[in-house]
């Protein structure tokens, strides 16, 4: 199969992305859209704004007995095309010695990636349609174009009941206390501890719930994926993992602060996050977890920390931001590059796997995608991979939704402010159904 790409103008494109998702989500069971919301301050950008992979030509879909990362490096080599997917953070179970035995009302896959029949690439005022050679559209792009982005639909009433906290905030206090007695005996230095927010009977438009999320707070690595009847619905502000030529990018988030109503106070939060004794621990235990990650896949004395204590602003939260990169040895294969560092130390702790069994052990609900990764492989082999943080997900047979949200536990961790800190980041997922959460 070979693909043939065809370049399109472009006008209105925020009410363009409106029309191409609807039609994209009523005409195909696969779809991955991938947003950059215009991301200036991404030194590592690939150059699109977006990105739309719909219908799936080829997928793997590995179940747990069948060990994931050789599929996806089969299935990679067999492909020099665009690919989409992601990776469940219960991949662990593969890499290490670990389990996940929690809730889990989503249940998405361990990983799923795919070949598209149709890709769209957005750059600046223009638009790229990659056209299978067997697609009805092949050699009709303006049929394609005039269907897809003239698509007109309104979309549905969403309905979700009172959101339902998997743990209270005592339960989280007395967790919180114990992951610290962990540290004070040495077990680790630092755990990311997450809580589950859901509701068993949501009745979402997932499309309409993407664009409202997207409006109220974009983010540099926000994306929309369904598969059949289960979705992902993020505003995620995190790079998990990225490839450009021979340097692999790696840029962790540990800092959170609130934005201020006003450019002082926005100017007097930021140096409140970067002077922060506590934040700037976090954050440099996951820099030295994530150069010892990549140190596994990277050519002698190449990884660097480009960036240190960075702090970003988004509509909602400033965010400290590290930057880690290397340059992948010669006879790695990306994939094995990925598979050394995940999952991404951001979202687990210090030592890794005695954080993750931890993590087992004190949370709720089993993590699924949450926390996982998603993106795309270019043919040449460059990718990117968001962290699946700020992220709703939906399994729409069940009518079960889900979000939940973290943040690092260490020795100086004081257990209120970290359960504020989860409000916080969670807030933005109840704001866009409807509702708002309160301390249970």
């Amino acid at each position: 199969m070979e693909r043939t790409f065809y370049t399109l103008s472009l006008k209105n494109k925020p009410g363009l992305y409106h029309n191409l998702l609807y039609w994209a989500k009523e005409n195909y069971s696969t779809v991955a859209f991938l947003n950059s919301n215009y991301a200036a301050n991404d030194s590592y950008s690939s150059g699109y704004d977006a990105l739309l992979a719909v219908g799936a030509r080829k997928h793997i879909c590995p179940g747990d007995d069948i060990p994931a990362f050789s599929a996806l490096k089969d299935f990679s080599d067999l492909s020099n095309d665009w690919i989409f997917g992601f990776l469940s953070y219960d991949l662990k179970n593969q890499l290490e010695n670990l389990k996940s035995e929690n809730a889990d009302g989503i249940n998405m896959p361990l990983m799923h990636f795919f070949v598209p029949e149709i890709v769209f690439l957005f750059t600046g005022s223009e638009v790229k349609a990659g056209i299978l050679s067997e697609n009805e559209y092949h050699g009709r792009p303006d049929d394609l174009w005039e269907l897809a982005s003239g698509f007109k639909f309104s979309g549905d009433d969403s309905h979700v009941e009172k959101i339902q906290h998997r743990v209270s905030r005592n339960d989280y206090i007395r967790n919180v206390e114990k992951i610290k007695n962990h540290i004070r005996v040495g077990d680790i230095y630092e755990a990311n501890y997450c809580i589950e927010f859901f509701s068993e009977k949501a009745e979402i438009d997932p499309v309409d719930v993407y664009l409202k999320l997207n409006l109220h707070n974009p983010s540099p690595f926000s994306c929309f994926y369904r598969i059949n009847e289960k979705y992902l619905i993020s505003s995620s502000p995190e790079r998990f993992l990225a490839r450009r030529g021979k340097k692999l990018i790696s840029q962790p988030i540990k800092g959170t602060i609130k934005r201020g109503k006003t450019p002082e106070e926005d100017d007097f939060l930021k140096n409140k996050l970067f002077n922060d004794p506590k934040e700037r621990s976090e954050n440099v235990m996951i820099v030295d977890l994530v150069r010892n990650d990549l140190s596994r896949s990277a050519g002698k004395s190449s990884v660097k920390v480009e960036e240190l204590f960075g702090i970003y602003t988004y509509p909602r939260v400033h965010q400290m931001i590290s930057t880690v990169t290397s340059t992948l040895k010669t006879e790695m294969h990306f994939a094995d590059a990925i598979r050394l560092a995940f999952p991404m130390g951001s979202m687990t702790g210090a030592p890794k796997i005695r954080a993750m069994e931890l993590i087992e052990d004190y949370e709720a609900t089993r993590r699924g995608l949450y926390s996982g990764a998603v993106g795309y492989i270019k043919p040449g082999k460059d990718f990117d991979f968001n962290v699946i943080i700020r992220s709703i997900l939906y399994n729409q047979t069940d009518k079960f939704l889900s979000f939940m949200a973290g943040s690092a536990i260490t020795i100086e961790s004081v257990p209120e402010r970290e359960y504020k800190e989860c409000l916080l980041k969670a807030a933005s997922m109840a704001h866009v159904i409807g509702t708002d959460l309160k301390p249970q």
